[in-house]
């Protein structure tokens, strides 16, 4: 048995949430990462062949970073590899998990954090699992705050902590919406707000909204900012209700950000067919990172049936530098990233920060099996054979490198529980520390 096929066994098999147990310690007391180095190849190392399924359905919400699925759609980047692809705009979150398990979709552009929410039962009533053999891009977020706050801060949320307080004692607190509770946009917000000493679940209100409801909300006036991918950033600040407060790649630089998820059941079923698709987004991806084709990619994902939002909005945020529309100019060094600096590479470390965080604001009430859930949702296995068969070398392998965020604070993913509780403010540490 290998190091990934003994942890996946202590999974408990319905995506409910479990226990870390039988879990080895590594010599500091931690979690012996060194499971999650010797993956579980019964999936990835089968034999190459035609794809067993060749129509898919590809599932997107309407935001810039579904490029690499729109893309090897439209210019035939997986036909080439023998997919027959078509395109389904999902109007939610909620709308894009409940076509992949209802079979509208074979496979969707998802916020990272939805297949580890799914593990752990956090996605809704159906547990059944998600998995992650390609991460889509890194960065390519923001906060944007209403025009109203604008002189209040710039980028720091400390500027407005006094603000929220006032706000929150007068029973009518400041609100910030994001996409979903499990999501990216949630823990960039969260971190965020956190990080300027306001506590997201005492101090302001967080409510849900669907990406391309953000500006509309801040249109009518109820909203004092939120957190999503774009153009919606660009949009509120094309039409002066908000400005960026900050970038998400300002928060965790080359952060995970969305992942093409499959159904567990459908990728053990169609390997082939899911080493095709990634074989296509491996070509694509490179395509939306050049530079010279960022006019065209902006004009297809212009058009209706995919963001239906002008491509000058979009353009905007895929350059260099970002104009955040209250006179600071943020140099976006990492930028929104298709293909670059092991973009792609399903990293099990990340999911051990996502849980991390759903144990740090007490979505998770006691500790999850990391490595379990890391093990079943990442698959490396399957994205290191579809290269192989691509004849690339993989790029990137499974590390277990430290993390800095926006704070200072310094992510081990040998130690997730102690991060978690590790934070001046957290929902955990009285249970931790009890």
């Amino acid at each position: 048995m290998t190091g990934m096929e003994a942890i996946r066994q202590q999974s408990n098999g319905n995506g409910a949430e479990t226990q870390v147990t039988g879990v080895p310690a590594s010599r500091n007391g931690g979690l012996d990462l060194s499971l999650l180095n010797s993956p579980d190849r019964s999936i990835g190392a089968a034999e190459a062949g035609e794809p067993e399924v060749t129509r898919i359905a590809f599932g997107i919400l309407p935001l810039t970073d579904c490029a690499p699925i729109v893309i090897a759609h439209a210019k035939g980047f997986f036909r080439k590899h023998g997919i027959e692809s078509n395109v389904v705009k999902f109007g939610s979150w909620t709308d894009s998990r409940d076509g992949l398990l209802s079979g509208r979709a074979q496979a969707a552009h998802m916020l990272f954090g939805m297949p580890v929410a799914a593990a752990v039962g956090k996605l809704g009533a159906d547990h059944r699992p998600l998995v992650i053999p390609w991460i889509l891009n890194r960065n390519g977020q923001a906060i944007t705050v209403s025009a109203r706050h604008s002189g209040m801060l710039r980028s720091d949320a400390r500027a407005l902590r006094e603000f929220a307080r006032e706000r929150r004692d007068r029973g009518r607190p400041m609100v910030f919406a994001m996409t979903l509770q499990p999501g990216t946009h949630a823990m960039w917000l969260r971190y965020w707000l956190a990080a300027g000493g306001i506590n997201p679940d005492k101090d302001v209100a967080l409510i849900t909204i669907p990406p391309p409801m953000m500006v509309a909300n801040m249109r009518a006036g109820r909203l004092d900012g939120f957190c999503v991918g774009e153009p919606w950033n660009a949009k509120a600040l094309e039409e002066k209700l908000g400005f960026t407060a900050i970038l998400s790649e300002e928060i965790w630089p080359d952060h995970p950000e969305k992942v093409l998820a499959f159904a567990e059941e459908f990728a053990e079923a169609n390997p082939n067919s899911v080493k095709a698709v990634l074989k296509a987004l491996h070509e694509t991806s490179i395509w939306c990172d050049e530079d010279t084709n960022h006019e065209e990619l902006a004009a297809i994902l212009a058009e209706p049936s995919y963001l239906n939002c002008p491509a000058k909005l979009i353009g905007s945020r895929l350059g260099p530098r970002v104009d955040c529309g209250n006179g600071r100019l943020a140099d976006s060094l990492l930028g929104l990233n298709f293909s670059r600096r092991e973009c792609n590479y399903p990293q099990p470390k990340f999911a051990v920060w996502w849980l991390s965080q759903f144990r740090r604001w007490m979505m998770l009430p006691s500790a999850p099996d990391y490595l379990g859930v890391a093990a079943r949702v990442m698959r490396p296995d399957l994205y290191e054979s579809a290269m192989s068969e691509l004849g690339v070398a993989p790029q990137g392998r499974t590390n277990f490198a430290t993390e800095k965020l926006l704070d200072g604070k310094v992510f081990d993913p040998a130690e997730p529980e102690k991060y978690a509780a590790d934070f001046e403010i957290t929902s955990l540490r009285k249970t931790v520390n009890a």
